[in-house]
């Protein structure tokens, strides 16, 4: 129990340390933007570095870790992201937007790889403790998002060069990661039986209809969250006249919306039926999407902002409890399909939207994740329990899962 203790702390920090980053990135993209000089469209492509990176991440997560183990994966990926970071860095200092594309993508890269060995681990942690610990790690990378745009606003307010501030968030990231990685037991692979199943890359996974919908879930509203981590700010200055600074403060917002619906997820997941809860998330989501679109004002515009972070909050780590029910044998590749299908929509998704932005507005171009939302909520069924779990057993409903 120590060492599950142990392992979910340094799996904490883990998960902290991206959202540091990306909020780092995120709070200066509007400064980022007047020093490369880059439209709507020109963004969209420098965020597509992004996107390539992560897909590619991600889609070779499973396979890494079925080969060498969740810690040797995390430690590769580390370098991948947290130098992409210094690379975006310099790619700000030089003016340079195919540096900081190739930046964005080696951080992709390392991050969707990193993010699917902490899911597996993470399932496998919160099976040793017998409780939800997802949201929780999810959470992390929210806290993180939170420090990060605090600084991002503070540092924008004195006008502090974002090379400098990236930078520093790199090194830091750097710093925690070498401790907190000793957490991770050495070798921890998945065992022949399981890697078998595995091969195959979540063929298996795919071939089950449940997991299909809980997979479209995942891909909705993790869209929903990275579009508002990459466009969010520019919404609020492009769409809603906001100066910069004020924009960091709203995506700030989000942030610890998204922290504080992933920190009350397990006591919410204790009173409602896990359906009931991504139902409701998919309900806010989508309201607050419509009110950040036809809000009059700004301050209006900043309401819908909690609800869309309150939406978007539980989607991801329910999702990816319910996927890892059933045979324990073949739970890794269900795991490893849906969060591969999150953080395509994560990472993918907004870049596209960017292209589309440039033709109609970003404010417009949100319909389309409204839409999409929507759809999280028809299927919302999907994450019912297969059977109950073991923080549920002796509960009279039997739909009412902690997991």
């Amino acid at each position: 129990m120590l060492t599950a203790r142990r392992r979910f702390r340094s799996l904490f920090a883990l998960y902290l340390l991206p959202g540091l980053a990306l909020a780092s990135w995120v709070t200066r993209t509007p400064a980022v933007r007047d020093v490369l000089g880059a439209s709507t469209a020109e963004m969209g492509l420098v965020f597509f570095g992004l996107a390539a990176g992560s897909m590619a991440g991600v889609l070779a997560g499973t396979p890494l870790v079925r080969r060498w183990g969740t810690r040797a994966v995390i430690v590769l990926t580390l370098g991948f992201w947290i130098g992409g970071t210094f690379a975006v860095a310099g790619g700000v200092a030089l003016a340079s937007s195919v540096v900081v594309g190739a930046g964005l993508t080696a951080f992709g890269l390392g991050l969707g790889c990193a993010e699917i060995s902490f899911n597996i681990d993470g399932t496998e942690v919160e099976r040793q403790l017998g409780r939800p610990i997802l949201p929780f790690l999810h959470g992390a990378f929210s806290v993180g998002t939170v420090i990060g745009a605090v600084l991002g606003i503070r540092l924008a307010g004195i006008r502090f060069p974002p090379e400098l501030q990236l930078a520093a968030a790199a090194t830091v990231a750097l710093a925690v990661a070498v401790v907190a990685i000793r957490g991770i037991p050495a070798g921890h692979a998945i065992d022949r039986t399981v890697a078998g199943r595995i091969r195959s890359g979540g063929t298996g996974a795919w071939r089950e209809p449940r997991v299909v919908r809980i997979a479209l879930i995942v891909l909705v509203l993790a869209l929903a969250e990275g579009t508002a981590n990459d466009w969010l700010p520019l919404v609020m200055v492009d769409g809603h006249g906001m100066p910069q600074s004020t924009s960091a403060v709203v995506y700030t917002a989000f942030a610890a919306s998204m922290a504080a619906g992933r920190f009350s997820g397990p006591s919410l997941l204790r009173r409602f039926p896990r359906v009931a809860v991504v139902a409701a998330s998919g309900c806010f989501a989508a309201l607050g999407l419509l009110g950040v679109m036809l809000a009059p004002s700004a301050a209006l515009a900043f309401t819908a902002v909690v609800l869309w972070g309150l939406g978007a909050a539980l989607g991801f780590p329910v999702s990816i409890s319910a996927a890892a029910e059933g045979d324990p044998g073949s739970s890794p590749g269900r795991v490893g399909a849906v969060a591969t299908t999150g953080y395509i929509g994560f990472l993918s998704g907004p870049p596209l939207l960017g292209l589309l932005g440039e033709y109609v507005g970003l404010r417009e171009a949100l319909v389309v994740v409204l839409l999409l939302v929507v759809t999280a909520i028809v299927l919302a069924p999907a994450v019912a329990p297969l059977t109950p779990s073991p923080t549920t057993s002796g509960r009279r409903d039997a739909g009412r899962s902690a997991t």
